[in-house]
């Protein structure tokens, strides 16, 4: 798998000296309480685990993970990756950042690049994601790269006891194309 580069992120892939930073951010309650599968608390070692299973998941094409890190201090800061869905040719987005870097966009900024990724280099067909309606940082990232609100499922999942609403965005390789152009036509 291959890095990608962005203003101020370099997106790489996952290594096992990356479970102490994950267990690290992704110990947080907020953090936690912001996804589906983060646990809370955060088991003592399990990470190298969950590394270990997004390699087995990678060599079967089923996802795609890369670690987001500062690229000045080559610090982790949060994960993205995309779930390929094969025989659908479509991806879905998921992502998390460190409650210290919450409100820099570096959320925002790794999915552009990933997203870009998946429509040019995987060439998915759609990219979507999924985010708590209570949860405004998410969803305003999906606004943010050009997802298209498509609909919110009531009570669809639970968390640590209580259910919660999805919200659903999405975007297809034809408007994500179209979005581009516009983009370079306006930038010239």
């Amino acid at each position: 798998m291959e890095k990608l580069e962005t203003k101020r992120l370099l997106l790489r892939p996952l290594t096992i000296d990356d479970s102490g930073r994950i267990e690290e951010l992704a110990g947080d309650y907020d953090v936690a309480k912001s996804t589906l599968n983060i646990p809370h608390p955060y088991p003592k070692g399990s990470a190298i685990q969950f590394i270990e299973s997004i390699f087995n998941a990678e060599k079967n094409n089923k996802i795609l993970m890369f670690a987001i890190t500062e690229k000045e201090l080559q610090l982790l800061i949060g994960l993205i990756n995309i779930n390929l869905s094969s025989p659908y040719n479509r991806g879905e987005l998921a992502y998390w950042v460190g409650k210290q870097y919450w409100g820099k966009d570096y959320g925002t900024e790794a999915t552009k690049k990933v997203m870009e990724y998946g429509f040019n280099h995987l060439n998915l067909n759609k990219i979507f994601a999924a985010s708590f309606t209570s949860n405004p940082g998410s969803w305003r990232i999906m606004e943010k790269v050009g997802l298209k609100y498509e609909g919110t499922l009531k009570q669809h999942v639970a968390r640590f006891g209580q259910f919660y609403d999805l919200a659903y965005y999405g975007l297809l390789k034809e408007e994500f194309k179209t979005e581009t152009q516009n983009k370079s036509t306006n930038n010239k």
